[in-house]
């Protein structure tokens, strides 16, 4: 009986599984002018949770895409916040926050409703594990790696009473 190979580390450790998920929100070609004409590169947005109310957003830039997407997801992971959530998975109350020139409005919603929000906000509430949230970006900002952090600052002032 042949045994599956396991994947492990140069020590021929396992690698634990973690619970984290993650969800691309922007990749990004991007272009350095040097003498012999232009150096191609990639940037990636990356959110990271575990829909248990532990989330992040991380930044990663590599030659080539599969190192800039590990990049980010190590990134991603060094920057988890908390997030506080009722026993039905929503939020106690309204909050806004503004980062950079992006805003952001999140709002509890009726038990039922769904996730009810777009581009990476969605993404970012997905991964929290929110499920009766409305959200808006009030801000005109297309840049979804503000939008994305604006989110976050949101999510940090959500305050509950014990």
């Amino acid at each position: 009986m042949i045994k599956p190979k396991r994947k492990t580390n140069k020590k021929g450790f396992q690698k634990p599984k973690d619970g984290f998920e993650n969800k691309i929100i922007d990749i990004r070609r991007v272009a350095r002018v040097v003498a012999g004409g232009r150096r191609f590169s990639f940037r990636v947005s990356v959110v990271v949770g575990d829909k248990k109310g532990q989330v992040g957003v991380g930044l990663g830039k590599a030659s080539d895409t599969t190192a800039a997407i590990e990049k980010a997801v190590r990134n991603g992971k060094k920057k988890i916040v908390k997030v506080k959530m009722t026993k039905e998975n929503s939020i106690p109350h309204e909050v806004e926050a503004k980062y950079t020139s992006a805003k952001v409005l999140i709002r509890p919603a009726v038990r039922g409703s769904g996730l009810v929000a777009g581009s990476s906000v969605r993404a970012v509430l997905d991964l929290v594990g929110l499920k009766d949230v409305n959200a808006k970006i009030i801000s005109r900002s297309k840049n979804k790696m503000n939008n994305a952090h604006a989110t976050l600052e949101a999510l940090k002032k959500i305050r509950t009473t014990k």
